[in-house]
């Protein structure tokens, strides 16, 4: 009888050493596997949630995720749509733990510059948020012209005005690495 307290006994030690090198094991692939996550496919799969971003310049867009491509993603609220490219972001609230990857050739289709001209073209009425842009109205507001490989030409114009030649103040042209975020006019969509 003693003899089957000790066998249990040790049967019962193996079989915990057996559960906690399991656990040990499942718990690094985990680590391992998020380790491969990137925040873009983390986004992803948060589409539809409501999500803060924080900028760099302490400007906070809120609102419901719709899209996001290879450079920048856009918020919907209940006044307009936001912009924001990546490069912007110093951090994000709301976030879901859910991550959908995209194949890299259509991520690369989807960069800003797209973005950029597909508001050129449809000549959207803009809002520019800018890096350096702590109270997240630079005063630029306008259509974009067009667009280069790292930068953007806005014909600026005043908030109301249709982009004709006579109401264009000023054209600036704006350094991607310089964008905020950009902002619909008048509920347009981005």
């Amino acid at each position: 009888m003693r003899w089957d307290a000790l066998f249990e006994d040790m049967e019962a030690q193996l079989a915990s050493v057996g559960r906690l090198e399991l656990e040990s094991e499942i718990a690094e692939r985990s680590r391992a596997d998020v380790a491969g996550v990137e925040l873009a496919d983390r986004l992803r799969g948060s589409l539809g949630l409501r999500v803060a971003v924080h900028l760099g310049s302490g400007a906070v867009f809120e609102g419901a995720l719709s899209h996001v491509g290879g450079e920048s993603l856009v918020l919907n609220d209940h006044h307009q749509q936001v912009l924001v490219p990546f490069a912007a972001v110093s951090r994000y609230h709301g976030l879901g733990r859910l991550v959908m990857a995209e194949p890299p050739s259509v991520r690369r289709k989807l960069g800003l510059a797209s973005a950029l001209r597909g508001l050129g073209r449809d000549r959207a009425d803009l809002s520019v948020v800018l890096i350096g842009d702590a109270q997240g109205a630079a005063g630029l507001s306008g259509v974009i012209d067009r667009v280069g490989r790292d930068y953007f030409d806005l014909a600026m114009t005043r908030s109301g005005e249709v982009r004709r030649a006579a109401n264009v103040s000023q054209v600036a042209s704006v350094p991607f690495s310089s964008l905020g975020a950009l902002r619909s006019i008048r509920g347009a969509e981005l």
